[in-house]
């Protein structure tokens, strides 16, 4: 067994777990056993499995959703974020982001780490489309797509197909290019 490991590295190895095995196969054991270490040195950095769990959350919050936020804000093109924004989503970890959702359906907290990250990502993409189209009704039609898109992708029972995924984007973004978000009628 490996005598070292991070804290970073039992977050990343967990959201593998997730991507792999789904929710019911993120297990101390599986986490211990993929990084080849015992559960004593998981105790050296967690006091049990709950804080694990709680960190591991706010590491997947932080890392694919804040410092990619704060990032494409520091762009000012807001075409340019969207197009950040668009390729980050693709390079999701789809399956993590699928398991975190069903774990969300069944523990409280979950849910609402979830509700938090899909807003911060709404959010971000109605204020970039929002500079581009000028119209509330428009850009909030735009985000919510653009979260659609990826959130039915991670939910679909069919096979992957990050091809497809990537030519379903290129049109949402084509359709922001092309006035398409003009015929957008105001009323909800």
């Amino acid at each position: 067994m490996a005598s070292v490991v991070s804290r970073e590295s039992y977050f990343d190895t967990g959201l593998d777990i997730l991507s792999e095995r789904g929710y019911g196969g993120l297990k101390l054991a599986a986490v211990c056993h993929r990084l080849g270490v015992t559960t004593g040195s998981f105790y050296h950095y967690f006091p049990n499995w709950p804080a694990y769990t709680k960190e591991l959350l706010a590491h997947w919050t932080q890392v694919l959703t804040v410092r990619v936020i704060e990032g494409v804000r520091a762009e000012p093109d807001p075409r340019r974020r969207i197009d950040a924004l668009i390729m980050t989503g693709l390079d999701l970890p789809h399956g993590a982001e699928a398991a975190i959702r069903v774990w969300s359906s069944l523990d409280p907290h979950v849910h609402a780490v979830q509700v938090a990250v899909d807003q911060q990502r709404f959010d971000i993409l109605y204020e970039s489309a929002f500079e581009i189209l000028q119209h509330k009704r428009q850009a909030q039609l735009f985000a919510g797509w653009a979260v659609y898109l990826f959130v039915g992708y991670e939910q679909t029972t069919l096979t992957r197909d990050p091809t497809a995924l990537q030519w379903i984007a290129n049109q949402l973004i084509a359709a922001l290019d092309t006035g398409a978000f003009e015929s957008v009628p105001d009323d909800r």
